[in-house]
């Protein structure tokens, strides 16, 4: 039987550490005013690689509260598309999935 409060706090501990993230993502992102061409060149590749990392975070967030949200209207652990059990194990590994292992592929 699924733990839905506990997979529910992890994933909102989840959400705090990626909004963390986030915000240490854009602080960064802004500190960079290097008027030295080439170390300005450099900091923009980096700049490159955390908005990446933002994108990404991102998009797990809107993952993550799309599945809280199946938990409050009691269809966590249900697949959105053919409304099949998701099974445990994949739960496990892909928490927020709305999809049993058939319909994702």
């Amino acid at each position: 039987m699924i733990d839905i409060e506990k997979r529910r706090e992890n994933m909102l501990r989840r959400l705090k550490a990626l909004d963390g993230k986030l915000h240490e993502i854009e602080e960064e992102l802004e500190s960079h005013h290097n008027p030295d061409w080439e170390e300005s060149a450099q900091e923009r590749e980096g700049d490159e690689v955390l908005e990446g990392v933002g994108v990404a975070s991102q998009k797990e967030i809107r993952m993550i509260q799309a599945a809280l949200e199946r938990m409050d209207a009691g269809e966590y652990g249900i697949c959105v598309t053919c409304g099949n059990p998701i099974s445990e194990d994949r739960l496990d590994v892909l928490p927020c999935t709305p999809f049993c292992r058939n319909c994702a592929m």
